[in-house]
């Protein structure tokens, strides 16, 4: 499995989160607790935006494995910078790589596995092929 890039210009889609003094913990830096938080920020803005939501119909995107890697620590004040981009594309599930980011430090990677289920029967539900297509353009183009 190929490392998950360190540099925030390689995520097609980057947002951020402004630190909080009330994300710090007993050692002065940013809770462990709160890398997860950031993250779920980043995967939000993709599957569930306003004007392009993912999910099919009675359908909603739920975490089947999240890896986190911490490669440094963040503190407070200022903010994280939160690159993401889509590694596999499957039948029902999709697969995200996310870098966080505080100035030009890596300070996490995290590769996730989401799977779309049906909202009733509460199984894995193909995705449709407007989210497919979309997820398929923000894959990283072989070199």
């Amino acid at each position: 499995m190929p490392s998950i890039e360190t540099f925030l210009a390689n995520y097609p889609l980057q947002t951020y989160e402004k630190l909080r003094y009330a994300d710090t913990d007993r050692q002065g830096h940013i809770n462990n607790a709160v890398f997860s938080t950031m993250l779920e920020t980043g995967r939000v803005e993709l599957l569930y935006a306003p004007d392009s939501s993912l999910s099919a119909a009675g359908c909603a995107f739920v975490i089947a494995s999240l890896h986190l890697d911490f490669h440094g620590e963040i503190t407070w004040p200022g903010q994280i910078d939160i690159g993401t981009r889509v590694s596999a594309v499957g039948k029902s599930s999709l697969t995200l790589e996310q870098g966080l980011f505080q100035g030009d430090c890596c300070v996490a990677t995290a590769r996730t596995v989401i799977v779309q289920m049906d909202e009733g029967s509460r199984r894995s539900h193909p995705l449709t092929d407007s989210a497919r297509q979309t997820l398929v353009r923000l894959m990283p183009r072989a070199a």
